[in-house]
């Protein structure tokens, strides 16, 4: 065998946590060496999670756009015609480009992207085993796991190609479903659920427990599940899937109450399991070098580190929101660590965001959470209804509601439920992370018209002057 590769670092996982970690790697100067078993780099995210679900959200909602709001706006090009083949093609020319950019980014900052799957094998020590069964092995001084995570299995029902499938399969149906069941309604769950209803397929949604999104204030989720049913999806919620027949005309769900009851048959020609992700670590040798996950299969850590010397970890595989921009700010700040300086995570200011029509975000508390922990908080809520922009856009459905410390006034969480919630969230993001208060927000000078008044108007609300409702 060939002697061994040495480096400063090496990265297990070229997802968004491995590979902005070794990009960070190459801008300060260390040797870097990014592991990927995929035939292209970015992981689930850019492969088959958050890029091509974007892709197929942004056409759908073309899609139903030309048959409900073109007429409305005066633009008459007739009823759509759908070609899946098309829509399916152009997210593959998409997420490719987004792959070839990442290799760029390597050459650029001068990465090694190692081909194939790896496994530490001791302080120190990784060996990689290609695709073609060629093992090598690498040395460095740190690695960086960065493995991800894998959807979850729902006990009782086998996947079954294209009839019981994960959220890989649901972005790569070959034909609209019938009826489509989603088991899970949280962020994957209901994105392509919606996906599928705007082209044809009735959308049933089986949740186990009593609200949609989970983590999501009570209030919001409400109005959100309430949008979503008059779009045409329908809910079972506080229910179970406990088995799952499959036959050449579809697939039969047996559902029981949550709480216990009588079961009842539910059936749909595909189901998509969206129950959740498990963090990944089968075959990583962890045992080399005595680590152990917790119950749950993800690795504890501290500041990153995992308790054994050298070895670190960041993404979906250790503990947190289970979100890309997580794993990225992780991935900058386990390098910084590597290289002496002084990384930082703050996991209260990641934002979330379902990128649903409307969308949903929100950074920090709920009105629960406060509640809970005996937080005295005031609440300004404003609706988009009262927006100029969304009305002249007819996007009016949902409202913006800032929580603020009762006697400091400090923001302690924004909740958004209506158009690009997702780009309005950042700027509760920047304003929280300087400690800002309600009124920094409502004193600083919006453009109008915008939607970003929505977020200016319900910073007002805390103090009781909104203006415009």
């Amino acid at each position: 065998m060939a002697e061994a590769a040495s480096y400063d670092v090496v990265i297990i996982g070229g997802g968004p946590g491995g590979y902005n970690a070794a990009i960070r790697a190459g801008q300060l100067g260390l040797k870097a060496a990014c592991i990927e078993m995929r035939d292209t780099l970015g992981g689930t995210c850019l492969n088959v999670g958050c890029m091509p679900s974007k892709a197929l959200l942004h056409a759908s909602e073309l899609f139903e756009a030309v048959a409900k709001e073109f007429p409305t706006l005066g633009i008459d090009v007739g009823a759509p015609k759908l070609n899946l083949g098309q829509m399916m093609q152009q997210k593959a020319d998409s997420v490719g480009a987004l792959t070839k950019g990442i290799e760029f980014l390597f050459k650029k900052n001068k990465v090694e992207w190692i081909k194939g799957k790896g496994k530490i094998t001791g302080p120190g020590a990784v060996e990689v085993t290609a695709a073609d069964g060629s093992v090598s092995t690498l040395k460095a001084k740190d690695i960086v796991i960065a493995t991800g995570s894998e959807p979850t299995p729902l006990p009782g029902v086998d996947f079954v190609e294209g009839k019981v499938i994960d959220s890989t399969g649901a972005l790569s149906l070959p034909a609209v479903p019938k009826h489509l069941i989603v088991v899970g309604a949280g962020v994957i769950g209901l994105e392509l659920g919606s996906v599928w209803r705007r082209l044809g397929a009735q959308v049933t949604v089986v949740e186990f427990l009593d609200k949609v999104g989970a983590g999501m204030d009570a209030e919001v989720a409400t109005a959100f599940q309430r949008g979503l049913t008059k779009q045409g999806m329908t809910f079972k919620m506080g229910t179970k899937v406990t088995a799952a027949k499959t036959g050449k005309d579809g697939v039969e769900l047996t559902l029981e109450p949550a709480a216990g009851g009588a079961a009842e048959t539910l059936k749909g020609d595909v189901v998509l399991v969206a129950i959740g992700r498990r963090p990944y670590t089968a075959g990583l040798g962890l045992e080399s070098v005595g680590i152990e996950t917790d119950k749950r299969g993800f690795l504890n850590n501290d500041h990153l580190k995992t308790g054994k010397d050298g070895v670190w970890v960041i993404g979906d595989v250790t503990h947190g929101p289970m979100l890309a921009h997580k794993a990225e700010e992780e991935a900058v700040a386990v390098i910084e660590y590597i290289a002496g300086k002084a990384g930082h995570v703050d996991y209260d200011l990641v934002p979330s965001v379902i990128y649903t029509g409307p969308e949903v975000a929100w950074v920090g508390k709920t009105e629960e959470q406060l509640k809970a922990a005996g937080v005295e908080f005031k609440k300004g809520k404003f609706p988009f209804t009262a927006n100029s922009r969304a009305k002249i856009n007819h996007e009016t459905e949902g409202f913006v509601k800032v929580l603020a410390d009762a006697k400091s006034d400090k923001i302690l969480g924004v909740h958004i439920f209506g158009p690009q919630a997702g780009e309005l969230i950042g700027e509760a993001c920047v304003a929280m992370a300087f400690g800002g208060a309600a009124e920094d927000i409502a004193r600083i000078c919006h453009p109008h018209p915008t939607r970003s008044e929505a977020v200016k108007q319900a910073a007002m609300g805390v103090d009781n002057w909104i203006m415009q409702a």
